[in-house]
């Protein structure tokens, strides 16, 4: 495909949401764009968050890791059934009682406002770094097949990219992002079942042949059991999965303010539970179209691995055009439909947690003062991207981004954990310090542990950085019950 080609085809994508985007924004209030009037339909909901968990790292990443790792994510991937268990039938009930728009207000009430306001911070820097990561993922491959040629500069391609999320979502936010995730994760599902038809039939595999050709291949080893100490050993996977998910998702305002979009509890609960099935069901097509790809490059001498190995055999043109283009489709709608509620919930949880806008403003002021925040925090996105082209150097970004999430979400685990597992209170003065102390004290364990006994936590960490915060405020709670 031709760089022309390329760009008319996201001109058309991104007409196609500017449209819905059109459709939808009638109110442009803050109650839409932080909550969609909570009139969501579960199932949209639901639908659209698949595209939103799975991003560009998992349209990317996951497959070019199997080369290297086998299938051993599906290993964090059944801890992520365990976690959603959680998220619906204790952080759900919780939130809707509660009535929340940001979930960090929970911290507020029980424990005091520097509580607060260090667990809305700590999602800020988790979701900016992390929206960043995706963003710069995608960024990079468009970068290769389109921009170099036209002689456009990195940054400029970041920036064209977050003004576009901004156009279709500075009016109502949420209550569009509700509808162009169904759309975008549709896109990206696309994608895949074509990527996995051309591919086998350029192996040579029928219809009905694919999954025993998989399960007969050695790359398509789940489970770990040999090396306690590796960081692929299945209970430090499955259990970092459990924890994952739970905060990747369950103390995640952008996450969350999906599910808070819906009509009742009971139809979030719905919407947790058959996004669990379904987001399972498409991991395993995902690691298994990289399975797929590994062995398509290695019989034919392609030399791409990791995260360039799907974007070169699809825009090889070996297949002709049919695969080029609905992988182009597939990696726009991965990226952008985790980016756009980022964008979103960013904002929201600046205004509402940091701002103070609900308490400290007029309801005129609150959508002017919203506004000017979701323009902030777009040009935060823009300077974090670009300096990310600087700053990483390894091929593989999803273990880059659970390993940083393992940091800055094990805080905000152990403050919920704390929370509702316990009745002390603490000395809120100094839950900041904690929060703070706890990542440079986890890394030093991870560092030492893997120098002297070869003990790898990987994405273990999160959960020893949760431990460190929950024991920090066992040190700092008062003596009231």
């Amino acid at each position: 495909m031709q760089p022309l080609h390329i760009l008319l085809l996201i001109g058309g994508y991104f007409s196609l949401l500017l449209a819905i985007s059109y459709i939808t924004n009638k109110g442009g209030s803050n109650a839409d764009f932080f909550k969609a009037g909570k009139q969501s339909p579960w199932y949209l909901v639901a639908f659209g968050m698949i595209g939103a968990s799975l991003s560009g790292v998992t349209f990317i990443s996951v497959p070019g890791a199997v080369e290297v790792d086998s299938f051993n994510y599906f290993q964090v991937v059944l801890g992520y059934t365990f976690g959603y268990a959680v998220i619906g039938l204790v952080l759900l009930p919780l939130y809707y009682k509660l009535n929340l728009t940001s979930i960090y207000t929970y911290l507020e009430g029980r424990f005091g406002t520097a509580s607060y306001k260090t667990g809305a911070s700590f999602f800020l820097l988790s979701r900016i770094t992390g929206a960043s990561f995706r963003l710069y993922l995608v960024a990079i491959v468009l970068q290769d097949l389109v921009f170099n040629a036209m002689g456009v500069p990195f940054w400029v391609t970041v920036t064209i990219t977050i003004l576009l999320i901004w156009l279709y979502t500075f009016k109502s936010g949420i209550k569009t992002i509700v509808w162009t995730d169904t759309l975008q994760t549709l896109f990206m599902l696309i994608a895949v079942g074509v990527a996995i038809y051309y591919i086998s039939d350029g192996l040579g595999i029928g219809d009905d042949g694919i999954i025993n050709f998989i399960a007969q291949s050695d790359l398509s080893q789940i489970f770990f059991f040999d090396d306690y100490k590796s960081s692929n050993y299945f209970f430090k996977q499955f259990i970092s999965g459990i924890f994952i998910a739970i905060v990747m998702t369950g103390l995640d305002q952008d996450m969350m303010q999906k599910n808070l979009t819906c009509r009742n509890l009971k139809d979030a609960q719905k919407n947790m539970f058959w996004f669990t099935i379904v987001l399972t069901i498409v991991n395993l097509i995902f690691l298994g179209l990289g399975l797929l790809l590994t062995i398509y490059g290695e019989q034919n001498g392609i030399d791409a691995h990791k995260d360039k190995l799907f974007s070169t055999i699809a825009m090889s043109g070996n297949f002709g055009w049919g695969i080029g283009v609905f992988f182009l489709l597939g990696l726009i709608a991965a990226a952008y439909s985790s980016a756009d509620s980022a964008l979103t919930s960013l904002t929201t949880s600046f205004s509402i947690d940091i701002l103070d806008i609900e308490k400290k403003h007029s309801p005129e002021d609150q959508i002017k003062v919203r506004k000017k925040v979701h323009i902030a925090m777009s040009l935060v996105l823009i300077l974090v991207i670009v300096s990310f082209n600087y700053l990483i150097g390894d091929a593989s970004v999803i273990t880059k981004l659970f390993v940083f999430t393992g940091y800055t979400y094990g805080p905000l685990l152990g403050l919920y954990a704390f929370g509702l597992f316990s009745k002390q209170k603490v000395k809120d003065k100094f839950v900041p310090i904690v929060a703070i102390l706890t990542p440079f004290l986890g890394y030093a364990i991870s560092y030492f542990s893997s120098l002297w006994f070869g003990f790898e936590f990987g994405f273990f960490i999160l959960i020893l950085n949760g431990l460190l915060t929950y024991l920090g405020l066992v040190l700092i709670r008062t003596q009231q019950n």
